[in-house]
């Protein structure tokens, strides 16, 4: 191979390597990016809203059973609809950060993920009044400017260790509650879906239904359900914390922003 060609893969290599992070062999090799934690804690937390029409049915149930959960919003649909992830907010959840549409950073034009995931930040700290610290790209495909681009603005990555399969058409509370089942264990973070923006049309509604469920199951083990900011994740002490470096050592600090 020529070197100019050589070179070439090399970059695509480094662009694309943590691309394979959402791989759950790959999340078991890097734990504290999967999102383990305090072994007496389990993180709730939902992905691609806010959603007018679905996100305030589950703040409600989330009240009702007395837990917080962190919320990553995509910021097309949180600008559309500030109003919700107020609500969110005011009700005492966090509030992340999942990008700015629900695209794949692997085939996204150069800058174009460092800027979204800018804007999103910006975007969810104006409507909230808090900062984000958390980061997940959408389908847990990170890039190396993503990386780079969370490390900019303060966020942590961190993807699931076990996710309830609620996006499908077929998807119904049993069978989520079945999916996660084998993963409601002390330090995970859990993964589902507020709406359905990139989902089976109203299949948020088998994730709805089964988190009395999900959260009666952590209760009855002993396990506390609640956000990722009090699950340990990357604290010394905290499950598999010294496998994964915090964004500030991860890469080197780039000599100049990205583009926002």
């Amino acid at each position: 191979m020529r070197p100019h060609a050589l070179a070439a893969a090399g970059l695509a290599l480094l662009h694309a390597g943590p691309g394979a992070a959402w791989l759950p062999p790959v999340r078991r090799l890097l734990p504290s990016l999967a999102g383990e934690g305090d072994p007496g804690h389990v993180a709730l937390t939902f992905d691609d809203g806010p959603d007018p029409r679905s996100t305030p049915l589950f703040l409600d149930e989330l009240d009702r059973l007395g837990c917080l959960a962190t919320f990553f919003v995509l910021g097309e649909l949180l600008e559309r609809h500030p109003e919700v992830g107020r609500s969110i907010a005011r009700a005492g959840h966090e509030v992340a950060v999942h990008g700015w549409r629900h695209g794949n950073a692997l085939v996204a034009r150069p800058g174009r993920v460092a800027a979204e995931i800018g804007r999103a930040a910006r975007l969810v700290a104006a409507v909230t009044g808090v900062p984000p610290s958390w980061y997940r790209p959408p389908y847990g495909v990170l890039s190396a400017e993503a990386l780079l681009a969370a490390r900019w603005h303060g966020l942590r990555p961190v993807l699931w260790t076990a996710w309830g399969a609620d996006w499908t058409a077929r998807a119904t509370p049993g069978s989520v509650l079945r999916t996660l089942e084998p993963g409601l264990c002390g330090g995970a973070t859990l993964l589902l879906h507020d709406c359905d923006h990139t989902s089976a049309p109203g299949s948020w509604r088998s994730a709805l239904g089964a988190l009395a469920g999900v959260v009666g199951r952590c209760r009855a083990a002993g396990l506390r359900v609640g956000p990722l900011g009090a699950h340990g994740v990357g604290v010394p002490g905290a499950a598999g914390a010294h496998r994964f470096p915090a964004p500030a050592s991860f890469y080197p600090r780039p000599e100049a922003r990205p583009e926002a």
